[in-house]
């Protein structure tokens, strides 16, 4: 795959973006800007020798502020915009924040938007399929499914709202400027530095804790978790694939679908530690299963997912072991 000379990672602190920025400067860009509030990401030992490499830059700005924008002039081969609120307990505790800050953020963008933006990639999300909590959708789940509003009341909603108007603005703005673009709705996405408030990483810390008995929600829900080097791939191949701009596109990985008794069973028995299991019953407005179809993400790309579950959760689990000191910021 070609590198890429000048690269735009909005939210570029992140997990995600972290993840992609290291990606991109193993593969040769020139130069790579990360934009980010640090209001979740943070200046970490990871990011610390990430932005010691040539050519990789951190920009600290608010997104949500127009006059953020005027300093990132380009031009650039590629933008990526991942910079939003994530988290069940974050849309939980403050739904109209998430609506509030992901809808600026991408309105912003779309005003920004010139030519000199090359591709543009928006991340949304699998909770765009939000008819799946009432079984209304097919699984595995494609991409032309109509998307549909269940209860519009659950807060869970609000996460899903706002990435769903994102995909309509950056769909219709990007063509009204003549920006090509590329919509990724990620489905699970785990790995090292996600922090602390998903459900690998919090079942690996508290393993490690050794809480016994050991409370588990909707053990019976099934989830295909994909890797985060598999998402980055998947990213990257998209925005070199020229058929695929003008694209919605799923990135997952659909070739290990798994309840979540299997993940709890394997995030135990990597940390040896047997408790009493506690069942407690699924968060509403859950879906009990998520799987995507990425017929059109191979089509398009070729890509086939390289990490499997026990590997990722492996991984996972051994960095958070390494990285669990007294404070839970989150990366």
């Amino acid at each position: 795959m070609a590198a890429v000379n000048r690269v735009l990672v909005l939210g570029g602190a992140g997990f995600i973006g972290y993840h992609l920025a290291c990606h991109l400067a193993d593969e040769g860009a020139r130069a790579i800007t990360l934009v980010d509030d640090l209001s979740r990401g943070r200046i970490d030992a990871d990011l610390s020798a990430l932005l010691a490499r040539p050519g990789v830059e951190l920009v600290r700005a608010d997104l949500t502020d127009p006059k953020a924008w005027a300093d990132l002039t380009g031009p650039w081969d590629q933008v990526y915009m991942l910079a939003a609120i994530v988290g069940v307990r974050n849309v939980e505790t403050d739904p109209v924040r998430v609506i509030d800050v992901n809808t600026r953020g991408v309105l912003n963008l779309i005003e920004w938007l010139a030519p000199s933006a090359g591709i543009v990639f928006f991340a949304s999300t699998s909770e765009a399929y939000a008819g799946a909590v009432s079984g209304t959708l097919p699984i595995p789940t494609p991409e032309d499914v109509p998307l549909s509003v269940g209860a519009i009341e659950n807060p869970r909603f609000a996460y899903a709202a706002s990435k769903i108007l994102g995909e309509a603005a950056v769909i219709h703005g990007a063509r009204a400027r003549r920006v090509p673009f590329v919509v990724g709705r990620f489905h699970n996405v785990y790995g090292p530095r996600m922090g602390f408030d998903h459900v690998v990483p919090e079942l690996s810390l508290r393993a490690l804790a050794r809480e016994n008995p050991f409370k588990v929600y909707g053990l019976e829900q099934r989830r295909a978790f994909c890797y985060i080097t598999d998402a980055v791939e998947a990213m990257t191949r998209l925005m070199a694939a020229p058929k695929a701009a003008g694209r919605i596109v799923n990135i997952g990985n659909d070739a290990e679908e798994a309840s979540i008794e299997r993940l709890v069973d394997l995030v135990l028995r990597i940390a040896e530690f047997a408790p009493t299991i506690e069942r407690r019953p699924a968060p509403a407005g859950s879906p009990s299963r998520r799987c995507p179809d990425i017929t059109r993400l191979r089509t398009l790309t070729g890509f086939a997912p390289k990490i499997d579950l026990e590997n990722g959760v492996r991984q996972t689990f051994a960095w958070y072991r390494d990285h669990a000191g007294p404070a839970r910021s989150t990366p």
